[in-house]
């Protein structure tokens, strides 16, 4: 189940670089016209956060949710390592993917509709499988047979 559980996590890498892009493409037109010149005439020093209020909200949805994937999937991806090393089952494997298929409707669903109520639902639901991913890195690292770890 080793290779098994850090194929999720491989998937959220992908699908935040696929966030960065969508970002980026809606992103840097809708600079370009409220500034008149985009990342050319940008201040110096500015920041993405620079950007609420000037770009259509919109656009600034895809963003919000980029950060949100630097947020709570790095719990995520330290603790599908951990169920790798120490060897991770079946249902751990399953409530990876319960959590990175609710991490990415939850990205369509902010940068595209984003009614926070129905937002915070998907949240809630991957949150409850990562803390059900957590509890059992704890349980295979607190009570780990250390003769089995080191193949006596």
């Amino acid at each position: 189940m080793q290779a098994q559980i850090l194929a999720p996590a491989a998937v959220l890498i992908v699908w935040s670089l696929v966030m960065l892009v969508w970002m980026a493409v809606t992103r840097l037109p809708a600079m370009k016209k409220v500034s008149g010149g985009g990342l050319g005439k940008a201040r110096p020093g500015g920041r993405g956060q620079d950007l609420e209020g000037v770009v259509p909200d919109r656009v600034n949805w895809k963003a919000h949710n980029y950060a949100h994937l630097m947020e709570q999937p790095t719990i995520f991806y330290p603790t599908v390592l951990i169920l790798a090393l120490m060897g991770a089952g079946a249902l751990d494997v399953v409530f990876a993917w319960v959590y990175v298929v609710l991490r990415i409707v939850h990205s369509v669903y902010q940068a595209t509709v984003n009614v926070v109520a129905v937002r915070f639902v998907l949240f809630l639901l991957s949150t409850a499988a990562l803390i059900y991913l957590a509890v059992r890195a704890v349980i295979a690292t607190l009570f780990a047979d250390p003769s089995v770890l080191a193949g006596a």
